[in-house]
């Protein structure tokens, strides 16, 4: 049985939200305050009548009330939301930027104290971490199904809700505008048209209208430019000097077979189900994609080089689409039996992939936008994966080709500068973004 001090703090606790449930508040006033006579680092008791105080306007009894609760409960971030918001309510930004960051390093998806720290940020001149925070909280909140329309926000948000959306807008539109604005004077406007298109269709501003219904790029579009699954041959002059030195490659690709000491899985991940949707397997054994990387994300792997030199030689000598942080891409690409890469798609027509076979078992091929080619030891196949492709072995021996991705020939030498400056601005964004959002 509760001995009677625990019954009287059970029948304040009943009292008090009972009264919060009936809007008498004056009730629940009085049995919180009872409550922390006896228990004064009682959480709920703390927040609930500081949420009395605040709104009634008894701003600085509410924030002693709510730091009472952050020293007694450090780790909650509810508090220091909360608290967040009476400091503002005073008109101390500085300390509720403070209690809000706070807050969401505990607790990263509260999308309402992001909005909140975005607005606050802003009012203190911090645009750029106040555009972050924006962003962050319009994506968080809409992956979970909130803020999508005014039946999915509550109504006392809606109107902030629309204001970060057009600050974050307008924020994105001049972060973007500021990184093409030295090309522009460089290259003059007419030369980045097409440019300026692609920012609109990635800011949502314009309609992609994709020519092929096939093509369905992951991230970013450049308009203007053919709509074809596969590129024809004569679009790359280096291509002859490559398919020429396929026995060379294929030489130093064997000293790579014979101790595969650095061959790693394409998709450089732990998880089994990240390789379940991709990877399927046709035999007896487990569907294995593995990668010997000269490049990867745009980081040369020189040791890896170094093992082939001639090949590496071969690649610097080509030209690569060089964005910071995220290309060139260069590999043997090593297809073990019976694995078969399913449907996907990549993320820009600015670029284009390259396949030199080295080692093609029978039935092997590779799918784009629903046309089969087979490949053929030393014969160089083009293609825009921005179209869904697949490949398959099931065949009971290893399948290699060279990977390499190069920019699209249709693109001009002003269009790439701004594609490299735009997609590596985008990569930084996103990156800071990242740095704050809740890892599942």
């Amino acid at each position: 049985m509760k001995n009677e001090s625990d019954q009287r703090v059970a029948d304040h606790r009943e009292q008090a939200r009972s009264g919060l449930s009936r809007g008498d508040v004056g009730l629940a006033e009085r049995s919180y305050t009872q409550l922390l006579e006896t228990h004064p680092d009682d959480l709920e008791a703390l927040r609930q009548l500081a949420n009395i105080r605040l709104a009634s306007g008894a701003v600085d009894q509410a924030i002693e009330l709510l730091v009472s609760a952050d020293h007694a409960h450090p780790s909650d971030a509810i508090t220091l939301h909360q608290l967040g918001v009476a400091r503002m309510t005073g008109g101390d930004f500085p300390g509720a930027v403070a209690d809000l960051r706070r807050g969401l390093k505990l607790a990263p998806n509260m999308f309402v104290a992001r909005l909140r720290l975005g607005m606050l940020l802003d009012q203190l001149g911090e645009t750029h971490e106040a555009l972050v925070a924006s962003f962050m909280a319009i994506n968080e909140a809409q992956a979970r199904g909130r803020w999508l329309s005014d039946e999915t926000t509550a109504p006392e948000y809606r109107g902030a809700v629309k204001q970060a959306m057009q600050y974050v807008d307008a924020g994105r539109r001049r972060l973007f505008d500021n990184v093409l604005e030295p090309l522009r004077q460089r290259y003059g406007k007419s030369e980045l048209a097409r440019v300026e298109q692609c920012l609109a269709i990635y800011l949502g501003e314009r309609d992609a209208a994709l020519p092929d219904p096939r093509q369905q790029p992951k991230f970013l579009y450049f308009p203007g430019v053919p709509s074809q699954p596969y590129y024809p041959r004569e679009r790359f002059p280096w291509m002859a000097e490559l398919e020429a030195s396929t026995a060379m490659i294929r030489e130093e690709l064997r000293t790579v077979l014979a101790q595969p000491r650095d061959l790693e899985s394409f998709l450089q991940t732990d998880s089994p189900q990240d390789a379940a949707d991709l990877l399927r397997s046709s035999g007896t054994e487990a569907a294995a994609w593995d990668a010997y990387f000269f490049h990867r994300h745009g980081e040369r792997y020189d040791e890896h080089a170094a093992r082939c030199p001639q090949t590496a030689a071969l690649l610097d000598a080509l030209p690569l689409a060089h964005v910071r942080e995220h290309s060139p891409e260069t590999l043997f690409s090593v297809l073990r039996p019976g694995t078969h890469i399913l449907p996907h798609r990549g993320v820009t027509n600015t670029r284009l992939v390259t396949h030199l076979p080295l080692i093609v078992p029978p039935d092997c091929a590779l799918r784009v936008g629903g046309e089969t080619h087979v490949w053929q030891e030393g014969r160089c196949v083009t293609f825009d994966d921005t179209f869904e492709h697949e490949a398959w072995n099931n065949s009971d021996e290893t399948r290699v080709v060279l990977i390499l991705d190069t920019w699209n020939p249709d693109l001009s030498e002003a269009e790439r500068a701004a594609v490299a400056d735009l997609v590596g601005a985008i990569g930084d964004f996103n990156r800071e973004c990242e740095l704050f959002t809740p890892k599942g």
